[in-house]
């Protein structure tokens, strides 16, 4: 006789870490670096020859200013996102 299997238990989702081209950031995408947690707060733009991508982003739980900041564009950005995306 066959034993019944357990039930697996649904653990809450964690955000999703992902590493994407500066290009695919999306407003709300969180980034992590030596000096603390910043959220991407601006749709991501390129400099006129395209090899430059800067996205404007703030602190975490801060809401008085905002930074700029600049990646090459074909550099991976490692970011974590509240809803796991489809790839």
């Amino acid at each position: 006789m066959a034993k019944p299997r357990p039930e697996k238990q649904s653990k809450p989702s964690a955000p999703a870490e992902h590493r994407v081209l500066p290009m695919e950031l999306q407003i709300g995408d969180r980034l992590t670096d030596e000096t603390g947690v910043w959220e991407v707060i601006g749709r991501p733009y390129t400099s006129p020859n395209g090899k430059t991508v800067h996205a404007r982003v703030q602190r975490v739980g801060q809401f008085s200013g905002t930074v700029l900041f600049a990646w090459g564009a074909h550099e991976r950005v490692t970011v974590k996102r509240a809803s796991a995306e489809e790839d």
